[in-house]
């Protein structure tokens, strides 16, 4: 005889049960209340606080700031550094900004960094409170004052200061430093085109960052631009091509992509700061011969082309400029790679959602893809175009529901559970490779702690004791993990030029939280 099956509850039957348990539980203080996921619903989506991210975001660049600190500093751990830089080669080059967790004046990514934080304002400031795009402003303006440093003195433009093997042999604050501050500059004998036209992107782009506020400064930004990209093309190479100049920037630093994409950026910029013509002619002229159609879903310090794509499609997409129709093809291309259900050959994503890319401090991709759809999404809502990627047609909301994403994941929303930002969230890195972070303040600890006295620090498994906040971490691998661990610099280690474009990315998160259409 077979055994007899109890009626199965009909799913009233159970909620009401759980509904009366769970009462009974919080009567007795056995749970604090109940929750959706509790009945078996799946919880929300965590909200972020964009606008704390952001504020945070911008903050980090205190952080990172060399020379003399100004009164309203706000990253009030840091004191004055690198005040005499410049002086091995007799010329002025304090201030700017250490690109990352050493304390060397890297001028290739600083320039980057200079023209994304720029963008960031260009096309999503009116989405910043007011405060905020005055510290972004500020921000820039840190880079800027020190970049037209480098243009100062005739037939050259100064690369970086600090010698980055022995610097990198010590582990000291940037207030502490001794080593060498060794100065670094391309001339007609020794080219850079790549390290010259991204400057002149950086100041044109920040001209008109400044262009209501400043514009006596803006016209210097942008003269000082056209004065950069002239050397550039005149002057046509490699930075780290020339084995001196190897030999201080790789492999941190070396231009592995070559300097045309450089030059082509370096153009669509000052075409778009300054409406001459001339620089529109130059990117017809000279797309193909410059590389125009290596069509790539690359974007970062190194190679610009996604970025470069995105930025002329803006001319073809609003101006309806014909011949730089390629340049719109080329961004749908790069934003098909991203589209999990297009037919593209696709950038792969880590099973937690995050977009990666092999090589090392993967958020710089996060953050500056992410920045790309966001703007490409921005020039599309405009006009009556779409992205077509094969089977699928992909318009401007999609774009932005895939940014929102990854700095979803970015601020939490990953197995980790942990926000990558530091100081944002309730769980964040605490030992990240940095070394003024990592090393007592020098407001705390005012004894010098020398080059190797800061090992000890280093090989702590302590917490840093002065939190870098609004750093992004290089973040976790192809698997999802993170171990927190200071001498893992690829996913330890903050930079700028991760949160460069970031700045842009939460400005519209601010302004546009629920994705679903763009402000204009």
């Amino acid at each position: 005889m077979a055994p007899r099956v109890a009626p199965r509850p009909s799913p009233i039957h159970r909620l009401c049960v759980r509904i009366l348990l769970v009462s009974f539980l919080a009567a007795h203080r056995l749970v604090p209340s109940c929750s959706a996921s509790f009945f078996g619903f799946p919880a929300a989506a965590k909200r972020h606080d964009y606008r704390d991210a952001l504020a945070k975001s911008i903050l980090f660049f205190e952080g990172q700031r060399s020379g003399r600190l100004p009164p309203g500093q706000r990253a009030s751990w840091r004191g004055d550094s690198g005040v005499s830089d410049g002086a091995a080669a007799r010329v002025d080059l304090e201030g700017g900004y250490y690109d990352a967790g050493d304390n060397v004046k890297f001028g290739f990514p600083m320039a980057f960094t200079t023209t994304m934080l720029a963008w960031s304002v260009i096309e999503f400031g009116d989405d910043m409170p007011r405060d905020e795009r005055r510290h972004a402003a500020g921000a820039v303006r840190w880079a800027t004052d020190y970049l037209l440093k480098t243009l100062a003195h005739p037939g050259v433009i100064f690369l970086q200061v600090g010698d980055p093997w022995k610097d990198h042999d010590c582990w000291e604050r940037p207030e502490d430093m001794d080593t060498e501050r060794t100065v670094y500059n391309v001339s007609a004998g020794r080219p850079g085109s790549d390290i010259a036209a991204e400057t002149a992107a950086a100041l044109a782009a920040a001209s008109m960052v400044f262009r209501d506020d400043d514009p006596e400064y803006a016209e210097t930004l942008l003269a000082s631009a056209r004065k950069a990209f002239e050397f550039a093309d005149t002057y046509k190479g490699a930075y780290s091509d020339d084995p001196d100049l190897r030999a201080g920037g790789c492999p941190f630093y070396c231009d592995f992509n070559g300097y045309q994409d450089e030059l082509l950026w370096g153009a669509a910029w000052l075409r778009r700061a300054s409406k001459d013509d001339t620089f529109l002619q130059y990117i017809q002229n000279n797309g193909k011969t410059l590389g125009a159609e290596d069509s790539s879903n690359e974007f970062g310090w190194d190679n610009k082309h996604a970025g470069l794509n995105v930025l002329v499609s803006k001319e073809f997409i609003e101006g309806e400029v014909l011949p730089l129709q390629s340049y719109k093809e080329f961004a749908d291309s790069f934003v098909c790679t991203l589209i999990p259900e297009s037919s593209s050959p696709h950038i792969t994503y880590t099973p937690g959602g995050m977009l990666y890319k092999p090589g090392g401090s993967n958020m710089q991709h996060v953050t500056a893809i992410s920045f790309l759809l966001l703007t490409y999404a921005k020039y599309l809502s405009r006009s009556s175009h779409t992205v077509n990627c094969g089977d699928i047609s992909v318009g401007p909301v999609t774009l932005q529901r895939q940014a929102k994403k990854q700095v979803d994941y970015l601020l939490g929303d990953n197995p980790m559970k942990m926000s990558y930002m530091i100081g944002y969230g309730d769980r964040y890195p605490q030992r990240i490779h940095h070394r003024g972070s990592s090393l007592p303040s020098i407001k705390d600890h005012p004894q010098r702690i020398a080059c190797k006295e800061g090992t000890p620090y280093y090989n702590s498994s302590g917490p840093n004791p002065n939190p870098l906040i609004g750093a992004v971490v290089g973040g976790p691998g192809e698997d999802d993990a993170y171990e927190d661990d200071r001498a893992d610099f690829r996913k330890s280690e903050p930079t700028t030029y991760i949160n460069a474009p970031l700045v842009g990315v939460l400005a519209f998160l601010v302004g546009n939280p629920h994705p679903g259409h763009i402000r204009h």
